[in-house]
């Protein structure tokens, strides 16, 4: 049996601080949270021999939760026992929730006192709600004593590959669905600690590293810190949410070295206060194009951004950009990182340097597919994984991300790239979130289209702006100012939703 990431951790390091809440202060070491672990795999395994009718079915866990210790414990836990972990959102309606559980089918979904009913509503069939309130109680509050036969359980915590268990996959994660219905993805337990190697060897790791996770655990960007802090050795401080004004007082407050943000938080956490943000030495920036302003207002006040590409196929990261090198070439998001395999295809052609196509790509971090067999046939080729995102490579291998092969815009025989629209339109010094859609025209074939949110600007400044900056076909024709951009939760714009607001405008 193999061992688990957490069990190989508490053996090197059990005395070092794995854990900390941020709205309490709680720590838990790595030997505390293995024993926290402990408990809950035993309650977990009681609940599921309770409930379970079918002993052929395999055994997935639903968690509803927020960034806390109750998830870390989950995670470890349901990696100890084989089982999948299906990630759910909290924010979806209760029908988006319904669908996804109906989906992925999980035995049981963890969830907290004030998100039971909404899980309680959403769930049909044999599933149960289980609430994991007290898994965030303090470390000695967990221990398991002598008596009971355990307390050193961390130094022989393996995965268990009994019969309903699936120890091939480690996650289910719904995509972001901006352009289309959601997938379910399957990652292993190689593929995250694939993606934890690789990004140590872009970003570096110190032993006194203190990660924030803000980000929602039911994707990629919250998840990936619960992996790689236990893998590194260092420190996860879980903040429940990210709230511009409380996480930079975290960051002053716990010495926060690293954080994952989309460009918008990272502007606001900015705005917030840019002066207590002096410990950061990394942000990971993704989600969306950074603008060359917000790069350099990062960089004046010591902070180091690494803007980086990445999907939930590929557990987090595909390619990064250092600092230095974001600055010298702004735009891009770096080569792929280690181990990771990026081509350009056009036609099943792998295209050469600066050419455009799709970007394809290959590698231990790559998904084995989706629930849905369909769709991973049509995602997979002799290439690699097809992401359906357009770019290109340079002469150096530096990737560049144009934006979606369904979000480009033909427009009067044209074609224009969203990506290279906003990035424009985003370092307006008055502009501070853009997205830019194409709309069924009758005379232009598509309409460019803009939804700014910017103060003290008119939407004729903006066209001015425009036409001085951007080639004549690629200036929206229609501008629609707006106090914020619609996102999904992972922090990526909702390109539907961006569309329908535009054409209210029409």
């Amino acid at each position: 049996m193999a061992e688990t990431v957490l069990a190989k951790r508490t053996r090197a390091t059990p005395e070092r601080v794995a854990l900390v809440a941020a709205e309490t202060g709680q720590q838990w070491t790595y030997r505390d949270l293995s024993h926290a672990v402990t408990r809950a795999t035993a309650e977990l395994s009681a609940v599921v021999n309770q409930n379970s009718r079918d002993t052929q079915k395999t055994i997935r866990i639903g968690t509803l939760l927020p960034p806390s210790p109750a998830f870390v414990v989950a995670f470890h836990a349901l990696q100890r026992l084989g089982w999948p972990l299906v990630g759910l959102e909290r924010s979806q309606s209760t029908q988006k929730l319904s669908t996804r559980i109906e989906q992925t089918q999980p035995e049981l979904v963890l969830c907290t006192s004030a998100t039971e009913s909404k899980a309680a509503s959403a769930i049909t069939g044999d599933c149960s709600t289980v609430p994991v309130d007290n898994w965030n109680d303090t470390a000695t509050d967990w221990k398991l004593t002598a008596t009971e036969g355990q307390s050193n359980d961390y130094i022989s915590e393996s995965v268990t590959s009994g019969q309903n268990s699936q120890p091939s996959t480690a996650l289910i994660l719904f995509t972001s669905g901006t352009t289309g219905k959601p997938k379910a993805v399957r990652l292993t337990d190689r593929n995250l600690t694939a993606s934890a190697e690789a990004s140590a060897y872009r970003l570096g790791v110190s032993p006194d590293d203190r990660w924030l996770g803000c980000l929602p655990v039911a994707h990629m960007g919250g998840i990936a810190p619960v992996v790689r802090t236990a893998q590194y050795g260092t420190t996860l401080v879980f903040q429940s949410k990210f709230d511009a004004v409380s996480t930079a007082k975290c960051i002053q407050e716990y010495g926060i070295t690293g954080i994952s943000l989309v460009p918008t938080q990272l502007r606001r956490l900015l705005d917030a206060d840019g002066e207590v943000l002096s410990t950061l030495e990394t942000v990971l920036l993704g989600g969306a194009p950074a603008s060359e302003e917000l790069l350099a207002r990062a960089s004046e006040e010591g902070i180091s951004v690494y803007p980086t590409y990445g999907l939930t196929e590929t557990a987090s990261q595909v390619a990064t950009a250092r600092p230095e090198q974001a600055q010298r070439f702004p735009g891009t998001v770096g080569q792929p990182l280690y181990g990771t395999t990026v081509r350009i295809v056009n036609d099943g052609t792998v295209l050469g340097p600066n050419e455009q196509g799709e970007i394809v790509v290959s590698g231990p971090t790559v998904t084995p597919g989706y629930l849905d067999a369909d769709a991973t046939d049509s995602a997979f080729s002799e290439h690699g994984f097809h992401t359906g995102d357009v770019g290109y490579r340079d002469d150096d291998g530096r990737l560049w991300v144009e934006g979606r092969l369904d979000d480009l815009i033909q427009t009067g025989g044209e074609l224009v790239a969203p990506n290279t629209v906003e990035s424009v339109i985003a370092d307006h010094p008055q502009v501070e979130d853009v997205a830019v859609v194409g709309l069924a025209d009758a005379e232009w074939g598509e309409r460019v289209s803009a939804l700014v949110v910017a103060d003290d600007c008119t939407k004729g400044d903006l066209r001015e702006y425009c036409r001085e900056h951007l080639a004549t076909y690629e200036v929206p024709k229609t501008i629609v100012l707006v106090d914020s951009l619609p996102r999904t939760v992972s922090g990526t714009v909702d390109r539907e939703v961006a569309r329908s607001l535009v054409s209210e405008e029409l």
